[in-house]
């Protein structure tokens, strides 16, 4: 259940204006849809995917060396460059250029930001959801405009994740609650992309904000952070990995577990996980026979505090 990805880029100059978008774009149909029998195959819970609805707009090239999407090791990303001249009407869709490529005179050219790539941590403004403005001058502003537009959505669906950088690049994450992994069709990404840079375009056109600004829009994606207990109740009914702690000693080895929320004793702030019926509990000997009486009854109470991560576990 990697992230879903859709993102434009915006660069302008006095004589024309450089897009590189994939707010537009669905994935390829013939590649998208052999990843996505690979990673179904790979991962049951991949074909609450494949309902969605897959086409090609344009002349897309897809760009084989960077990678994001359902399964980020098996779909690449999909980005369309348009090229648009003030002395000319007609507009290219061309291949967007990769970071490690170089143009001949020896000049990078418009780069895409790839986010930072870091252990998950709760309000990360990434996996680990919250929001990270890193003290741009427009973020409050940006963000604003996030929340309007999510605001159009109803209660179905919530911003997750929201961080912008000084270099004028925001990245969104958005939940959908209604779907059993928090994860928004292709069509929802693609809804809200378009109309958040529309409204980005507008109020940097009136100088409330940078009219530069680069736009990443995905789901939360299978690596997110589950907050302790707040988001529990939700995944309930899924088994879940959990990194935890049976002492508050700094030194204490963590200990891992993939378990189903019992209850929560919010009196005592602790929350009783029992043991999922999945191959990480079962008996290496048993060949694939249920858990025993012993283990269905068996319960791990744990304070919040000792728990360090819960993530959804996605392999059954």
């Amino acid at each position: 259940m990697g992230r879903i990805l859709l993102g434009s880029l915006l660069r302008r100059s006095s004589c024309s204006c450089r897009t590189i978008s994939a707010a537009s774009l669905f994935s390829s149909a013939a590649a998208s849809s052999q990843a996505l029998l690979s990673a179904t195959r790979l991962s049951p819970s991949a074909s609450d995917f494949c309902n969605s609805s897959l086409s090609l707009m344009g002349h897309a090239h897809l760009s084989s060396r960077a990678s994001s999407c359902l399964f980020p090791s098996y779909l690449p990303r999909l980005l369309l460059s348009t090229k648009t001249s003030s002395s000319d009407d007609t507009e290219d869709v061309d291949e967007a250029p990769l970071p490690d490529e170089v143009e001949e005179d020896g000049e990078l050219p418009d780069e895409w930001e790839e986010e930072e790539e870091a252990e998950p941590k709760l309000g990360d403004g990434a996996d680990g959801g919250g929001i990270v403005l890193q003290n741009v001058p427009w973020g409050e502003h940006a963000l604003s405009i996030a929340r309007e537009v999510l605001s159009h959505y109803g209660d179905d669906m919530k911003l997750y994740a929201f961080k912008t950088t000084p270099r004028g690049y925001i990245y969104v994450r958005i939940d959908k609650m209604s779907n059993k992994y928090g994860c928004p069709s292709m069509e929802d990404i693609e809804s809200f992309s378009q109309e958040y840079k529309k409204r980005l375009d507008e109020d940097g056109a009136l100088g409330k904000i940078p009219d530069n600004l680069a736009l990443e829009v995905s789901s939360p994606g299978a690596e997110r952070l589950l907050k302790v207990p707040d988001d529990l109740y939700r995944f309930s009914d899924m088994p879940m990995n959990v990194c935890y702690v049976e002492d508050e000693e700094p030194h204490c080895q963590e200990k891992h577990g993939v378990f189903f929320l019992d209850s929560v004793e919010t009196d005592t702030e602790t929350c009783i996980w029992r043991l999922a019926d999945v191959k990480e509990n079962r008996d290496p000997q048993s060949k694939g026979r249920p858990l025993s009486r012993k283990q269905k009854d068996w319960r791990l109470k744990l304070p919040y505090a000792m728990s360090r991560t819960v993530t959804l576990y996605l392999d059954f």
